[in-house]
């Protein structure tokens, strides 16, 4: 019997299949390996989202989805997706000014050339694809280990 209860599993293997299908694109792209994915923000598809919806699905198989934990865990969800789809992706569209407006200054002063990240968010589909993504995996997770 594992130590963890798999509504942690599917959460965790959720995030983690959403790194590595953003990892293994760049790496179609680029023909470069880039372990700095399985970390990174922003992106197709949305790891955050995965990862909730991934929970919010488990907790749902586990307790039922007419359970008050599954009610929680939904709630969640729609708010880790509404911040990923619109707080971060605001945050980084602000980076983008900032980031030209430092360039333009760089010209006339001496500032630091330190960049600031600007792929913080995800759109909609980003998103989308994280939430369908979490199911998948939540449901994967239940047949091989609950």
């Amino acid at each position: 019997m594992n130590a963890l209860h798999p509504c942690f599993w599917a959460a965790l293997f959720g995030w983690m299949v959403a790194q590595s299908i953003k990892m293994v694109c760049s790496l179609i792209q680029t023909r470069r390996l880039d372990f700095s994915y399985m970390v990174s923000t922003g992106g197709m598809p949305s790891a955050h989202s995965a990862m909730a919806t991934a929970m919010a699905t488990a907790l749902g198989l586990a307790e039922g989805f007419d359970s008050a934990i599954f009610a929680l865990g939904t709630a969640f969800a729609i708010v880790v997706m509404f911040d990923a789809q619109s707080v971060r992706k605001a945050a980084g569209e602000q980076a983008t000014l900032l980031n030209q407006i430092v360039d333009e200054l760089l010209h006339e002063h001496h500032l630091s050339e330190k960049k600031l990240k600007e792929l913080l968010g995800h759109t909609r589909l980003e998103v989308f694809m994280g939430l369908l993504t979490g199911i998948a995996t939540a449901l994967a997770t239940f047949r091989y280990i609950h």
